[in-house]
């Protein structure tokens, strides 16, 4: 009988952990709704910044704007995007293991490389790692993401690229696919890549209104806080649609745990029934005799 307690008290428990994965499900399918709305408002926006100062980096002298300008190989900054909470699947340790081998694969390209991470699941993971320098973390944000959010992280990688503290700099998150589908991304965010321009094709210069220079201050330092804003979107709804496939996972594993249990106690207390049956019976024979 002893055994029937410990089998039932199993069974109540998966029961118990099988309804707080469904609720858990059900939170970030709601969540998932609002953040794929606001990835896909976002990314017509930021592509076709990208893509327009791409091709006006194109037609630009690299010394127009110390964005535009490609640097030495002294210090590269990696900008981490990982959630605060977990039990959303491999979503955060893919992210971090993708930026630890980038800067593996890249040991000779730059002399060091420094680490931005957001978010408190990728500070855990990486600051175990040897060999790595995290410089700035950003928790609890994730939670309510704003442009003034990323407006303030975008102004202090502007920052240390024009003072020239780094030399590149690099952004890794989750792009959003679908609900079960996340493609883990690396963006060169520093210095703004050129446009490939076919050869033998003209380009058509622009004019500048009110001048060249107020441009590219306004346009090029809008352009980093434009992609950190849409990466922190991608993210986000990246991270509610591993969780409710993870959730989904557990809730399945837990259904068929309680039945492999439930099957396991009917087992046991039929054999305790037979066992008293036994007992009865030979004690009545016993009698007999």
């Amino acid at each position: 009988m002893a055994n029937l307690k410990v089998i039932k008290k199993r069974i109540s428990s998966v029961k118990n952990t099988q309804q707080i994965t469904k609720a858990m499900k059900m939170v970030s399918a709601a969540k998932l709704r609002r953040a794929q709305e606001a990835v896909v408002a976002s990314r017509p926006y930021a592509d076709k910044m990208l893509g327009v100062l791409s091709s006006l980096a194109a037609r630009e002298d690299a010394e127009g704007h110390p964005l535009l300008q490609p640097r030495g190989k002294g210090r590269a900054l990696i900008v981490v995007l990982t959630a605060d909470r977990g039990l959303c699947g491999g979503f955060n340790a893919s992210i971090c293991k993708t930026g630890e081998r980038f800067i593996r694969n890249n040991e000779e390209e730059f002399e060091a490389y420094d680490l931005m991470v957001i978010g408190r699941k990728g500070k855990e993971y990486l600051r175990t790692r040897s060999g790595l320098n995290i410089a700035k973390v950003y928790e609890n944000i994730t939670g309510n993401i704003s442009y003034s959010t990323a407006s303030l992280i975008g102004q202090e990688i502007v920052k240390g690229y024009t003072s020239e503290q780094y030399d590149a700099v690099y952004l890794i998150y989750n792009a959003f696919r679908s609900a079960i589908s996340q493609v883990v991304t690396v963006d060169k965010l520093l210095p703004i890549v050129p446009r490939q321009v076919e050869e033998g094709v003209h380009m058509v210069q622009y004019l500048y209104e009110p001048s060249r220079s107020e441009v590219l201050e306004q346009l090029l330092p809008k352009n980093v806080e434009v992609q950190i804003f849409r990466g922190l979107l991608e993210s986000v709804a990246s991270e509610h649609g591993a969780r409710m496939s993870a959730m989904d996972s557990a809730s399945k594993n837990a259904k068929e745990m309680i039945g492999k249990l439930t099957l396991q106690y009917n087992r046991a207390r039929q054999a305790a029934i037979t066992k008293e049956l036994m007992e009865i019976i030979s004690g009545a024979e016993s009698i007999k005799n």
